[in-house]
């Protein structure tokens, strides 16, 4: 067994959350990021559908949505010189039943508006008319490049005083004089900080540091690669689905990336997608569009881990020194991870928070279990 790794903050997971709070923290403290697969974002992160919508969750999550916009739009130097967001819009169909969803769903956000079904048939040329109902189109929904983010803050990690130390599973954590001992196979890592940014296992690491569990559920999502519908260009097709959310489409290299939107509760696992999943979508989907899918060309899950409100879980564990959450982001980890990540930097470094994030540091707290 190698000497006792010191740091100031350990993180536990190398997903986007853990990763950008890593960058943050790491200009002014020392971080090691320990995740358990050989690369970073293997799980949720990196099963994402990768979209930006600031009408998408709850008031916690659209605050951190629109706090996060301008670090997405402005490019840095680890970015490339590029915008991490992409023109897509957001594409909301209402068919039978589901009128009263588009109406409630028009009313509670401003960035959506109505239009009719020959306008929606114009960006989506296959929509069935005896179908949809109702439409709205949001076009401040826009494609996040999930890859470049992740990789530039792994980049902006590295560069400060940030340490990712990936195939490196946790078996225990202890807290003893003023620090946490993190043993993994191979190292023992030991920082007053540590940070829970396990995912769908966040849960399980909190057990091992003798920590009351927030009550996190991983839920499926599945997606399939389908081929493209006829001779149509669907690059500049936007984002469409049901308002209902029982289906969603994007467009993906030529293809459509088709979502069943399940959200079907498991046990933490390198996740699949099942053949029935898979084929409900598929019905869907086809009852609302004029044209078959020809061919599944591939498909594959994630894990969404969401707490019972839905809302995230970050913050100083009650009554446990140094234990810090940053779990529970659901399907919303990218689209709020710049103004996240910021936010946690602050709490962790004891800095002074905005009037918004005060707030939000409340809302999102671990105590609101306790």
């Amino acid at each position: 067994m190698s000497h006792i790794k010191q740091a100031d903050v350990i993180i536990i997971g190398g997903g986007i959350a853990g990763i950008g709070a890593a960058a943050m923290i790491a200009e002014q403290a020392s971080v090691v990021v320990l995740e358990a697969e050989s690369q970073c974002g293997y799980h949720a992160s990196g099963r994402s559908a990768a979209i930006y919508i600031p009408s998408y969750g709850g008031p916690e999550v659209s605050r951190l949505t629109t706090a996060s916009e301008s670090y997405f739009t402005n490019a840095n130097e680890y970015s490339n010189g590029q915008s991490f967001l992409q023109k897509r819009g957001l594409l909301s169909l209402a068919c039978a039943g589901e009128e009263d969803i588009m109406s409630a769903h028009l009313a509670e956000n401003s960035g959506p508006f109505e239009i009719s079904i020959e306008e929606a048939i114009d960006l989506v040329p296959i929509l069935n008319p005896e179908s949809i109902l109702r439409a709205s189109i949001e076009n401040s929904a826009r494609d996040i490049d999930t890859d470049l983010l992740l990789q530039s803050w792994v980049k902006l990690c590295r560069s400060r005083k940030g340490e990712i130390k990936t195939g490196e599973s946790v078996s225990a954590i202890h807290r003893q004089k003023g620090n946490w001992d993190v043993q993994t196979q191979s190292q023992k890592y030991r920082a007053p900080i540590v940070i829970n940014a396990a995912g769908a296992w966040a849960d399980q690491v909190a057990s091992l540091a003798a920590v009351m569990a927030a009550g996190l559920q991983p839920r499926r999502r599945s997606a399939a690669l389908i081929s493209s519908p006829g001779d149509y260009d669907v690059n500049n097709w936007p984002l469409f689905g049901s308002v209902a959310e029982a289906w969603y489409v994007k467009p993906m290299g030529g293809k459509l990336m088709l979502s069943p939107a399940d959200e079907d509760p498991v046990q933490p696992h390198d996740a699949f997608a099942e053949d029935m999943t898979i084929l409900e979508g598929i019905d869907r989907y086809e009852r609302a569009v004029t044209v078959p899918v020809d061919r599944v060309e591939n498909s594959w899950a994630g894990l969404r881990t969401f707490a019972d409100d839905k809302v995230p879980v970050v913050g100083w564990e009650p009554g446990v020194e140094g234990f810090f959450w940053l779990a529970g982001q659901g399907g919303y980890g990218f689209q709020i991870a710049p103004a996240l990540s910021l936010m946690v930097s602050k709490l962790v470094l004891d800095q002074e928070l905005s009037a918004d994030e005060q707030a939000l540091t409340t809302a999102l707290s671990p105590a609101r279990f306790r």
